[in-house]
């Protein structure tokens, strides 16, 4: 007798659970949800129009939370926004779309007042060879992949006024864990742009931005950012883009370093706008497209939390005073879905409870002419 209450005990106490489980569930299903309604059109008030945020939405599935980001970036004062827009997640199946979170996310920065440049990449499993990466695009899927772009260009149109085509090709991890190609980059950027101009001449074509690396010639890891764009243009890239996105990663130095092909930091992107002008492109606009601080307290290449306020805030009005070819300095990044529990969380300016950091304060303190909170006057 002893024994088999022994046996049954434990599944009594699950059978509990589950019934409490159970009764948890119907209740909280029988909540009342919010109540998310797209309201009159809003206007972003900064006095440094070049404040951006890369808000990374891709796997936000809530409308409230959509919606109270691009809320947030706009009381920031920040009037850009980049958002990651997946192909496989849209095109899980040739031909066949799925716009809902797409229309949601492009509807809400619309109302918030917020210009939208969209990267575009990640293959679907059906455009690439079995145990490839979702980074692996070969040239057989090349109008797959510009044939999606083009039917997201013909969808949004001037709500998504820039498009951007890929990520960091210049990595072999980016480039599907290949030799990185410039002059097979330039041939999908080609054929992209080809084929949006087709429907949405409007809609404005973005180089993909690079890694900012100096990895030398023949690494397995990656090209130079600055090599790649050199041989980009060597292969008629000049052509087929309207601006150019920049990685700007300042890592532990502050935004006025001065530019040095054998550095990283916030100004390398003066040595990427150089070969631009070298190669007569002067008129197209730059857009820093990924960047920022970290200020995580065990990480080499993070800062201390007040240096990462002051760096960011930095770099902001550098552009402003300096580059009038940037239109946007669009940092990485304002919020995740859930925490990473890795050194990512500390390049967030919001947590995922949306509470903000003191460097979402500080920047919207600054894009509104407000007295500064955590930095000594």
């Amino acid at each position: 007798m002893h024994a088999k209450e022994t046996v049954r005990r434990p599944w009594s106490v699950w059978a509990k659970g589950v019934m409490a489980a159970a009764l948890i569930l119907s209740l909280v299903q029988g909540l009342p949800r919010r109540l998310v309604i797209i309201g009159p059109p809003q206007a972003v008030v900064t006095r440094n129009p070049k404040i951006g945020i890369h808000t990374r939405l891709t796997d936000e599935v809530e409308p409230w939370k959509v919606q109270r980001t691009f809320e947030m970036v706009r009381e920031m004062g920040s009037p850009w926004a980049v958002e990651y827009f997946p192909w496989g997640y849209y095109e899980p199946q040739p031909g066949r779309y799925r716009w809902e979170h797409p229309d949601l996310v492009v509807a809400h920065a619309t109302a918030q007042g917020i210009t939208l440049l969209a990267r575009i990449d990640f293959v679907p499993e059906w455009a690439r060879p079995k145990e490839t990466t979702f980074r692996y695009l070969d040239r057989d899927h090349w109008e797959d992949y510009a044939a999606f772009v083009q039917a997201f260009a013909e969808r949004y149109g001037s709500r998504v006024p820039y498009i951007i085509v890929w990520n960091e090709p210049n990595l072999s991890f980016e480039w599907g864990y290949r030799p990185p190609d410039p002059e097979a980059y330039t041939g999908l950027l080609c054929l992209t742009y080809a084929r949006v101009k087709a429907v949405r001449p409007e809609v404005q074509i973005l180089a993909a931005g690079l890694a900012p690396t100096l990895e030398p010639e023949g690494s397995a890891l990656g090209m130079s950012d600055l090599l790649f764009l050199e041989r980009m243009y060597e292969h008629g890239a000049g052509a087929c883009f309207d601006g150019l996105a920049i990685h700007a990663y300042g890592l532990t130095s502050p935004p006025d370093d001065p530019p040095d092909p054998q550095a990283l930091n916030f100004r390398r992107a003066e040595l990427l706008r150089a070969i631009m002008v070298a190669h007569g492109d002067a008129e197209k606009p730059c857009f820093i497209t990924e960047g920022g601080w970290n200020d995580h307290p065990r990480w080499a290449r993070a800062v201390r939390p007040y240096q990462r306020i002051e760096y960011t805030l930095g770099a902001y009005q550098w552009a402003l005073e300096h580059w009038d070819w940037c239109r946007a300095v669009c940092l990485w990044v304002f919020r995740y879905p859930w925490d990473q529990h890795t050194y990512q969380d500390y390049y967030s300016f919001v947590t995922a409870d949306f509470i903000p950091k003191p460097v979402y304060m500080e920047v919207a303190n600054y894009a509104h002419g407000r007295p500064l909170e955590f930095l000594e006057p």
